[in-house]
């Protein structure tokens, strides 16, 4: 890449920004599906920040065994502490933990950049929740003294007894709320469940925000697909829609590009044009008050079929648009951003396609 990495250097000139590091990351073998990933989350700012400042405190306390976090907490620091403003990095550590920790991603058969995102974040909440715990019981089990420190005041809602809010919730985390309407007694039940990403259902030739509105239609419930109203003690017709509750900071939105069609008995990647924006309005949320987002990242998936490809990623950075394909990163112009729509007509020589999506809120408070 050392051509590549110079190409980028004189690309950006003096508008290289100051502090910033652009490296490609090795692919071992497949390992495109995690690069992917990997570039979209170093470029997602306010997460690699809180996990870098994790990793100097972890590194400042004991020694504790090697975890999923701790790997890529240690690629984010290697990438971020170059001398040289572009190069590669191979994340073979990382790679290696998770091939460990994971049969799904042993094999060398094409995986699935989605499925290791949903992976990934999950397993670093299990991490910093258990250690949470484990800090939590030595300070009940330390002198008393110690305790005395803790909080005089537990709120009075109950807030101390929620889950653990980590430092990865605050950033992905939203809340979703399944509201279901009796038709008989106008009853509204409703449900909250959290969400890292939303998984949208595409048509040809739509958008993000006619997936969203779908996303949030009102669904009803008859026949054998009644729903047990409590206050009416029987199965009625109902109402169902979703709604978004608490918007997140971070917006992942993953385009269900790959469908299992009953005929073909396998599945089917669709190549449909779905136009996603540089800056979303996100309007079925419960307040009805407008959330407004920016794209900073696309993972896109190239190839014709689910069980073969590549994946490669774009990154928006101090307002340059970047490509990244394993060990190469070469500049692009916002306007090829729009080149990965997907296709409008069935088949096209066109197979990559924007399949997950990263928004950041444009709120006022950023660290809420």
């Amino acid at each position: 890449m050392g051509a590549a990495g110079s190409k980028l250097e004189k690309a950006l000139g003096d508008q290289f920004p100051e502090g910033e590091r652009y490296f490609g990351l090795e692919n071992f073998g497949n390992t495109c599906y995690c690069n992917s990933v990997l570039q979209a989350l170093y470029f997602c700012v306010p997460f690699r920040e809180q996990l870098l400042e994790y990793y100097s405190n972890y590194k400042n306390g004991a020694d504790a065994e090697e975890n999923l976090l701790i790997c890529l907490a240690d690629l984010f620091t290697q990438i971020s502490s170059q001398k040289k403003k572009t190069g590669v990095i191979a994340p073979k550590r990382f790679v290696q933990r998770l091939k460990k920790q994971n049969e799904l991603f042993r094999s060398y058969m094409h995986q699935d950049a989605h499925e290791f995102l949903n992976f990934l974040l999950n397993e670093l909440v299990d991490i910093l929740e258990k250690e949470a715990r484990t800090a939590k019981n030595e300070a009940e089990t330390s002198p008393p003294e110690k305790v005395a420190n803790g909080p005089k005041n537990p709120q009075a809602n109950g807030v101390q007894k929620e889950p653990l809010v980590t430092w990865v919730h605050k950033n992905f985390q939203g809340i979703l709320t399944n509201e279901t309407r009796c038709l008989r007694c106008e009853t509204v039940t409703a449900r909250d469940e959290t969400f890292f990403d939303l998984s949208l259902d595409i048509e040809q030739n739509s958008s993000i925000t006619s997936c969203l509105k779908n996303f949030s239609s009102t669904e009803t419930l008859n026949a054998e697909d009644k729903f047990f109203c409590d206050k009416c003690c029987s199965l009625q017709e109902a109402q169902k829609r979703m709604k978004i509750k608490k918007p997140p900071h971070i917006l992942v939105i993953h385009l269900k590009r790959f469908k299992y069609i009953e005929q073909l008995g396998r599945y089917k990647k669709l190549s449909y044009r779905v136009v996603f924006p540089l800056e979303l309005k996100l309007s079925n949320t419960v307040e009805d008050a407008d959330s407004e987002y920016s794209l900073f990242a696309v993972v896109v998936h190239v190839g014709s079929g689910p069980n073969h490809g590549h994946y490669v990623s774009l990154v928006k950075s101090h307002n340059h648009w970047l490509f990244f394909d394993d060990e190469n990163v070469e500049m692009i112009d916002e306007s090829a951003v729009q080149t990965f729509f997907g296709s409008a007509q069935e088949y096209s020589s066109n197979t990559d396609h924007g399949y997950i999506l990263f928004y950041e809120s444009l709120g006022a408070n950023k660290n809420s």
